[in-house]
């Protein structure tokens, strides 16, 4: 069995130990954000939901869909979250094949700490794109990950692909 192994995410774990005691959310902190300010990573707003990038990617590009409601209920969506959450996955995936054309996609979401959420206050759905080979030894055993483009950089071309995707 393959394991997609990621050891450098700790760091993002431990990031929100001070925010967890102040009751902050990082993502509903980036509800108001502007997808033209590059000192944020949100790449595309909806009514219901917004995309961003994840500061701690498993690979360039990944994305993830966030509602606005701050809930960690997956039951509790309405039929309009759980349809704006697909488009909007479905979207990315179309501004990530034109952004970066990967060769395929992971998608899901870990819903809660035992599942593995990092945040598990705030429901999020994550869409990583891959590429043929693109695991090394790198990972495997020197516990490096290289992610091969800048965030700022990604979240340029993203911008410009949903852009695209609108005309």
């Amino acid at each position: 069995m393959d394991k997609l192994w990621s050891p450098w995410r700790s760091l993002y774990i431990d990031s929100f130990k001070e925010e967890k005691k102040s009751n902050s959310c990082i993502f509903c902190n980036q509800k108001d954000a502007d997808v033209n300010d590059m000192n944020n990573l949100v790449v595309y707003k909806g009514k219901l939901t917004f995309v961003v990038l994840n500061l701690y990617p498993y690979n360039s590009g990944h994305l993830m869909v966030v509602p606005y409601r701050h809930t960690s209920d997956f039951s509790s969506f309405s039929r309009e979250e759980n349809l704006e959450v697909m488009e909007n996955l479905q979207l990315a995936s179309k501004a990530l094949e034109i952004a970066m054309k990967p060769h395929g996609f992971n998608m899901g979401a870990n819903i809660g700490k035992a599942a593995g959420a990092g945040i598990d206050q705030h429901i999020h759905f994550h869409l990583v794109p891959r590429w043929n080979g693109d695991i090394n030894f790198m990972p495997a055993i020197g516990e490096v990950k290289v992610i091969s483009q800048d965030l700022l950089e990604t979240k340029k071309n993203l911008l410009r692909a949903f852009e695209e995707l609108k005309k």
